[in-house]
């Protein structure tokens, strides 16, 4: 399981400048719905993964993950059934829906930290540069060098800036140049200027919003393929998320980028594409499903499905 060093691989010439996406207001989404109920939903969904629109975003982009009708249980209860979508290179895509419909159970699949909990069970397939992840003989600790993850609150070590961007360098024999490595980290987390005359200082002093961005520092010191964010943002103020989000766009031409928000705005912000789970309950389980899945103009302004409308539009949720 060896893919490019991500290092290598060029950037894209996309500009880090998206356009702002408008959420719809109740008349845009009465106008949606109605086309959403008119078409037939194989004309948006033809010729791609199930519930997956068409997108010039990805023509002649890698795929990073291919996930194929993935199912995942803890013990008895099923948290997601049925997701199949790719995520590609250097793109953010976003995951949406409300509570309890399996974002995070999806997330933490993507580089089996889900491995861990008691009773987790996985049907399907995640490829990662077409490799199953979940075969046998893969090492995990391999899986979550590559992609690597930010949780939702901060979550520094109570050690030194320093230390703390070390950690990870050192535990993984990558001791060449580690100063080297902690500041080309902390400069590509827009940390640097910040900290470079305290890195000997507490971490746990660091407002929350440097912590986060020092969360990322963590992940990206062993220069991993992905980031997998999840609500990275919610406990922060307003100031530090904007911070977290322009950052983002900065990231994603090295990095392929999923996260995880309740934050529509935000995901209309910083998303190249965004994927809807739902709660199903139709065989009287509730079990997290994949809606929709396409560019994020599309699918705040334009869905292919009813739900996604109502969810994108505040009537549930």
């Amino acid at each position: 399981m060896r893919p490019p060093d991500p290092s290598e691989m060029p950037a894209t010439g996309a500009s880090n400048v998206r356009p702002r996406v408008r959420i719809q207001t109740p008349a845009l989404a009465h106008e949606a719905a109605q086309a959403a109920a008119n078409a037939r939903p194989t004309d948006a969904l033809r010729g791609s993964p199930r519930g997956e629109q068409d997108s010039a975003l990805t023509v002649g982009r890698e795929a990073i993950f291919d996930v194929q009708d993935l199912s995942v249980s803890y013990g008895s209860s099923q948290a997601i059934s049925g997701v199949t979508l790719q995520i590609h290179r250097n793109l953010i895509t976003a995951i949406i829906g409300p509570s309890g419909c399996g974002k995070t159970t999806f997330i933490r699949s993507l580089n089996r930290m889900n491995d861990s909990v008691p009773g987790f069970t996985i049907d399907g397939k995640i490829l990662y540069h077409g490799h199953d992840i979940y075969d046998r003989g893969v090492d995990r600790v391999e899986v979550r060098r590559r992609i690597g993850m930010v949780f939702q609150r901060p979550n520094p070590f109570p050690k030194s800036i320093y230390d703390n961007v070390a950690w990870a360098p050192r535990n993984l024999k990558m001791k060449s140049g580690l100063d080297e490595r902690v500041e080309r980290a902390l400069r590509g987390a827009a940390l640097w200027d910040e900290v470079k005359d305290r890195l000997k200082d507490s971490a746990l002093g660091l407002s929350g919003g440097q912590q986060q961005r020092l969360c990322i520092a963590r992940a990206i010191a062993i220069q991993p393929d992905v980031l997998l964010l999840d609500e990275p943002a919610s406990a922060l103020d307003p100031i530090a998320t904007a911070a977290i989000e322009e950052l983002m766009q900065t990231l994603k031409n090295r990095y392929t980028i999923v996260i995880v928000t309740h934050n529509m705005q935000q995901a209309a912000r910083v998303a190249d594409r965004t994927a809807f789970f739902n709660l199903d309950a139709s065989d009287g389980r509730r079990t997290g499903v994949l809606v929709e899945y396409g560019d994020t103009d599309v699918m705040f302004t334009r869905p292919a499905d009813t739900r996604t409308s109502d969810y994108v539009t505040g009537r549930f949720g």
